[in-house]
């Protein structure tokens, strides 16, 4: 038995990383990971009490009161509107729109993974969905007309992880349900860093098409004033979606999770209007939802119980201690914190980094004055960091499954935009009124 909240964190920590490397789901890996916790504590309990009873009631108010939420019910809501959407011909429509914007500045349609992955990502909500969707359509076109295959897989890999950071994303709300904070509010605050990451890789994009010719074709794109017409015509219904989605929130006009209803019927009437609706689509799109949706709760029912465990330990509250006691600034904290969450990265995907560390550093940050809506950003962009890290980075898989390239060739191309990641993450950690400005200034 042990009795030291410190010991027992690093054992725990060390079994569940037994449990998820023996590839057994993660929602069962952690939900063990706390009934092996609960065994192995000298809990000193009355005789007439046993440690069953104890965890029996954990599991139970935790499966309660991590499902039992209304802001959760946005979550299946966006999952469904992205499905829709990626089902679809709309986002092939969204590129189309694209092209002809984007062929006077420099590095020309190099931006369109940046521009299509930003807009996409404003009604998908998933990272996955907008890397496959906008890499189907744009690594062959850009293949053929001569652009740079490094820049091009590059910048897919960096911008598809938009789908996390620009709302509405299923990273926030997850981390709004487990962490008590407005999921509105988060979705606000991720619009400005989200805008800036995408500003970066463009600006990138454009520094070395300048500084190398080569990574664009010669020859100009003519488009006549027609084609400006019709490239209005395929984007304004995606974007009044996207205005009326995160409009609708901004305002407080509807809840995250009305304005997510308000999604999948604006997804649904572009498809009709677009005539790629059908009953095959809207079947596929139902059970992919259910799918995820029956996935991501299992997890958060594993993270729920875990973080239960962890606080009845007086695991959370003795690290929170152990670590004041260092006298680490704040800047040196949340720089351990960040280097802890990249090596994560490389293991772990994006959900489970979220569920299973919050327990554990989300009271540390709170002590140390971080405010929690910002943390809640600053965490994602770790997560978008994760889907780009070796070995586990699944973006990196689905553009080598979409590109048939080597794993290597991808990771090399992809470097400077998680070079350019970890420069955002600087930049608001310095500056923490990007993250708040329009929060701050939301419609109540």
């Amino acid at each position: 038995m042990i009795s030291d909240p410190l010991v027992l964190s690093i054992v725990i920590i060390f079994i569940m990383f037994v449990f998820l490397l023996s590839s057994i789901w993660i929602g069962v890996s952690l939900l063990l990971t706390g009934i092996v916790g609960m065994l192995i504590f000298d809990h000193n309990l009355p005789p007439v009490i046993s440690v069953f009873d104890k965890m029996g009631d954990l599991l139970a108010s935790s499966i309660y009161d991590s499902l039992n939420s209304w802001s959760l019910a946005a979550l299946p809501m966006f999952i469904l509107m992205g499905e829709i959407l990626y089902k679809s011909s709309i986002s092939t429509k969204l590129l189309n729109g694209l092209m002809p914007w984007l062929s006077f500045i420099p590095g020309k349609l190099l931006h369109v993974n940046v521009a299509a992955c930003s807009l996409f990502a404003a009604v998908s909500g998933s990272s996955a969905a907008t890397t496959a969707t906008v890499g189907k359509i744009t690594l062959d076109e850009l293949k053929k007309r001569g652009y740079s295959k490094s820049l091009a897989l590059g910048s897919l890999a960096g911008s598809g992880t938009l789908g996390f950071l620009i709302p509405p994303s299923l990273i926030m709300i997850i981390y709004g349900v487990l962490s008590d904070v407005s999921i509105g509010k988060l979705f606000m605050a991720g619009i400005i860093p989200g805008l800036l990451l995408a500003t970066l890789y463009s600006v990138y994009i454009m520094i070395v098409s300048k500084l190398d010719k080569s990574v664009v074709p010669q020859a100009e794109d003519k488009y006549v004033f027609s084609d400006f017409a019709n490239s209005i015509k395929d984007l304004f219904p995606v974007l009044l979606l996207i205005t009326v989605v995160l409009g609708s929130i901004y305002t407080g006009v509807a809840t995250p999770t009305e304005a997510a209803s308000l999604g999948v019927l604006g997804a649904i009437i572009l498809a009709v209007y677009f005539r790629s609706f059908s009953f095959e689509i809207m079947k596929n799109a139902l059970l992919n939802t259910i799918k995820t949706s029956v996935m991501i709760s299992f997890i958060i029912v594993g993270a729920g119980f875990l973080s239960q465990v962890i606080g009845f330990l007086g695991i959370a509250r003795a690290i929170s201690e152990y670590i004041t006691t260092l006298g680490l600034s704040p800047m040196m904290l949340i720089l351990i914190i960040g280097i802890m969450y990249i090596i994560l990265g490389m293991i772990l995907d994006g959900i489970s980094i979220v569920v299973m560390t919050l327990p554990i550093v989300l009271p540390i940050i709170v002590l140390a004055g971080f405010d929690p809506l910002w943390f809640g950003i600053f965490l994602v962009f770790m997560v978008e960091l994760s889907q780009i890290t070796p070995p586990v980075g699944f973006s990196l898989f689905i553009i080598q499954g979409i590109s048939g390239e080597k794993i290597e060739y991808i990771l090399k191309a992809t470097l400077p935009f998680f070079l350019l990641t970890i420069a955002a993450v600087v930049i608001i950690t310095y500056f923490p009124q990007i993250v708040e400005f329009l929060p701050n200034y939301m419609i109540k």
